[in-house]
C-alpha cells in the first residue's frame, strides 16, 4: 500500500549537535513539551481504559499497578506515539532508517499505600544482550522513548532513576540477591519531567523506577527501537489506519529476512520518507548491492 506524499506525516527533525553531545555523555536526554495538553489528556484516557479493563478482570498486580507489554497491540489509540514528529527524529538520528519497535509497554502505578518490600531493581535493558555480548562497553543496540502522561516533576512519584553516564559501564555494584537491602548506585538521580515531556535513553544506561509514595498515579508509555535484524519480542495483528512507517515499526512491513536486514532500502517506508525530506544521514548508507 502506498500513501500519497501529501498525506504522509513528517518524520521529525534530526538530533541537534547539543542533544547528541548530551546523549553520548549522559546516556539520556529529556525533551520537554513533546505532547500538548490535549494529547496528554487523550493518551492518558486511553491508558486509563486499558487499566480499568484489567482491573475489572482482576489482572492488576498486588499493588494495583499495571505493566502491559505491546503498547499499540494493547491500545490502538497509542499508535501515533510510535513516530511522534517531535521526538522520532532522535531515533533515526541514532540508529538510522532500518529500525522497528521490538519492545513496548504502558505503565500505571497508583500511589503505594504501604511500604513496599525492598527489591534492587537497577538494570540495563536488553536482557541476555548484557550477558552474551563480549565487548566493553557493549554496543548500544537499541534506544527507548518514554512519554510521560503524569506529573513526575518532583522526586518520589515513580520517577525514572538513572546513573548519568553509566551507559558506558558494563557492571555496577549490587547485592547478592535482589531482596537484600542495598544503597542506590553512586551518582544516581531521579529524572523529573512534566506531563507531555519525553525521555530518550540508551538501553545500556543503568536505571530503575522510584517508589511512588505521592498522591499522583504514575502513567507512561514506553517504546524501544532497535535494528530490524534484531527480531521483535512482540507480534501485532494488522491494524487499520496505520501509516507505512508505523507499520514498519511494529513489524508489518518486514517481508523476508533480507528485507529486515536492509538489502532493499527503497522498499523500507522510513528510508523513503527520510529521502523525500532530504534527511538521510550519510553515516547510515544502504548496503552495497
Amino acid at each position: 500500500m502506498t500513501t500519497p506524499v501529501s498525506a504522509r506525516p513528517h518524520p521529525g527533525t534530526a538530533m541537534t549537535d547539543e542533544q547528541r553531545a548530551n546523549f553520548e555523555r549522559d546516556g539520556f536526554i529529556v525533551v520537554p513539551g513533546v505532547l500538548s495538553e490535549d494529547e496528554v489528556a487523550h493518551y492518558a484516557a486511553a491508558v486509563d481504559r486499558v487499566y480499568e479493563e484489567h482491573a475489572a478482570a482482576g489482572k492488576l498486580a498486588a499493588d494495583r499497578s499495571l505493566h502491559k507489554l505491546n503498547a499499540v497491540g494493547s491500545c490502538n489509540d497509542l499508535a501515533p506515539l510510535l513516530d511522534h514528529p517531535k521526538v522520532f527524529g532522535l531515533v533515526w538520528s541514532m540508529l538510522g532508517w532500518n529500525v522497528h519497535v521490538y519492545h513496548s509497554h504502558l505503565d500505571v502505578h497508583p500511589p503505594l499505600t504501604e511500604k513496599k518490600p525492598f527489591r534492587f531493581e537497577w538494570h540495563q535493558d536488553g536482557g541476555r544482550q548484557n550477558r552474551e555480548i563480549e565487548s566493553d562497553p557493549r554496543p548500544r543496540m537499541s534506544v527507548k522513548i518514554a512519554y510521560w502522561l503524569s506529573d513526575v516533576s518532583q522526586a518520589g512519584r515513580g520517577n525514572f532513576q538513572v546513573v548519568p553516564g553509566s551507559h558506558l559501564t558494563n557492571w555496577i555494584a549490587g547485592p547478592p540477591r535482589r531482596d537484600v537491602e542495598w544503597p542506590n548506585p553512586e551518582g544516581a538521580i531521579e529524572v523529573t519531567a512534566n506531563p507531555g515531556d519525553a525521555v530518550f535513553f540508551d538501553r545500556r544506561i543503568w536505571h530503575a523506577r522510584s517508589n511512588n509514595y505521592s498522591q499522583i498515579t504514575r502513567k507512561g508509555v514506553f517504546f524501544g527501537y532497535t535494528y530490524r535484524w534484531v527480531h521483535t519480542r512482540e507480534t501485532t495483528d494488522d491494524l487499520p489506519g496505520l501509516t507505512p512507517v508505523q507499520r514498519q515499526l511494529i513489524g508489518l512491513e518486514d517481508g523476508d529476512g533480507d528485507h529486515a536486514w536492509g538489502h532493499y532500502p527503497e522498499q523500507v517506508p522510513l528510508y523513503g520518507l527520510l529521502k523525500e525530506n532530504d534527511l538521510l544521514d550519510p553515516k547510515h548508507p544502504p548496503l552495497k548491492p
